[in-house]
């Protein structure tokens, strides 16, 4: 898919959206500018890539940390989604089926997954580890 520089070109064009954008400015409105960095390295670690965001982050409990107390509502969850998959389009990101599918797959599963534990009640979460997305039965590039 383009490795890190891809990852980081999505989340650089990406971040800029979100705080432009009416239903989501204010909840990213205090979002350090380094938070493109540590998305890149998330979704690094998680598409199969190398573990940066639990190395130098701390795993799977800080990105929760980041989520908690946040109220995300189903409406923001969603177009955040709708951005960042426009975004995909924009940078060049692969586009065969196979990648596509495995990546939204991934993208609707962890904002559902951040939408739950940001609200008032989530109760804690048991997982350790950053997941790691399988990419199902064709892996991207399979003809």
């Amino acid at each position: 898919m383009g490795g890190r520089a891809a990852l980081r070109n999505l989340t650089e064009t990406f971040h800029p959206k979100v705080l432009r954008d009416p239903l989501l400015a204010e909840m990213f409105r205090e979002v350090p500018d380094f938070h493109a960095e540590h998305l890149a390295m998330w979704f690094e670690e998680v598409l199969g890539g190398e573990p940066r965001y639990t190395n130098e982050r701390g795993g799977f409990k800080t990105m929760i940390s980041m989520h908690r107390g946040r109220g995300i509502q189903p409406e923001q969850r969603k177009r955040w989604v709708e951005l960042l998959m426009e975004t995909a389009d924009e940078v060049g990101l692969p586009s065969d089926p196979e990648f596509r599918s495995a990546f939204a797959a991934y993208v609707e599963w962890g904002s559902r997954r951040a939408q739950a534990n940001s609200q008032p009640d989530a109760p804690p979460s048991r997982r350790e580890t950053v997941p790691r997305w399988g990419w199902g039965e064709a892996k991207p590039g399979t003809p």
